[in-house]
């Protein structure tokens, strides 16, 4: 059974910085991709990264230059550092794993996201 538990949010003010960490268990972590979503209250879930098991990235336009997302394979961890936050990134961050192993992981709905999220709160 794949298990993932996001870790790293908490309060920050504009400006500032977060990482964040996603611990991953129950499959092969290095064979799949893997992803970063959030969800603002009252908003639909939104795909800010995929990175597949050779460290290819790929990010939504909107937010390319201010997140990265990164793996460690040994650890079976997956970060998302995230840099010159806005009030607007406030949101609950979710990690999620890829479906299968030829999911393309620049496409949102090859992921399925088991974690419970991490709230990010970003004050101005």
């Amino acid at each position: 059974q794949v298990r993932l538990e996001e870790s790293g949010g908490g309060l920050v003010q504009a400006g500032g910085s977060l990482k964040l960490s996603c611990a991953a268990s129950g499959r092969t972590f290095s064979r799949y991709a893997m992803a970063w979503f959030r969800q603002a209250p009252g908003k639909d879930r939104e795909f800010i990264a995929g990175i597949d098991r050779y460290d290819n990235t790929h990010y939504t336009d909107s937010l390319k230059g201010r997140f990265t997302i990164s793996r460690d394979n040994v650890k079976n961890m997956v970060y998302l550092e995230m840099n010159f936050l806005r009030p607007e990134d406030t949101a609950i961050y979710y990690c999620a794993t890829a479906r299968s192993l030829i999911s393309d992981y620049r496409v949102a709905a090859e992921f399925i996201s088991l974690g419970q999220g991490t709230q990010v709160t970003v004050s101005s």
